[in-house]
């Protein structure tokens, strides 16, 4: 990806929510508003030619505690980073892409909404990412063999 493209993605992904909380602030904090940014655990995770995305939902994750040390206590400012969730309504998934995530199925995007409709009913939780992903960020999963030896006396 050349300065261009990788610009463009931090503009949209990074640089526009920025923006939008700056241009927004003086009602968010008559308001006591609430921020709740999307991040993605491709802040936390990658996979190859994934530098842009990655560095902008990085960006957002800490966007999000920057902000809630600039705007509080008037306004609290969280971010939700999903994983695998299906826009689609596809319901095919096979039995081994289902039993790679510990939920045992794969997201909605009610179970975002779900969490973004928590955050704005608190008052006493900011500047937090809440990763929802059905505990796939908890998996440990290697690469090669590995024997592990575990001696719990």
């Amino acid at each position: 990806m050349d300065y261009e493209e990788f610009d463009y993605v931090l503009s949209v992904g990074l640089k526009a929510p920025y923006e939008l909380s700056r241009l927004c602030r003086d009602e968010l904090i008559k308001n006591r508003g609430r921020i709740i940014n999307i991040a993605s655990s491709r802040a936390f995770q990658s996979e190859p030619d994934s530098e842009a995305y990655a560095s902008a939902k990085g960006g957002i994750v800490a966007l999000t505690h920057a902000l809630a040390i600039s705007l509080g206590p008037d306004v609290l400012v969280n971010c939700i980073a999903p994983g695998w969730i299906e826009v689609n309504d596809q319901t095919g998934h096979s039995p081994t892409d289902k039993a790679s995530i510990p939920a045992g199925k794969v997201g909605t995007p009610k179970d975002i909404s779900k969490m973004v409709l928590f955050l704005c009913q608190q008052d006493f939780i900011t500047g937090e990412t809440i990763t929802i992903d059905g505990g796939m960020n908890k998996r440990m999963i290697y690469h090669g063999d590995w024997n592990w030896q575990y001696n719990l006396t």
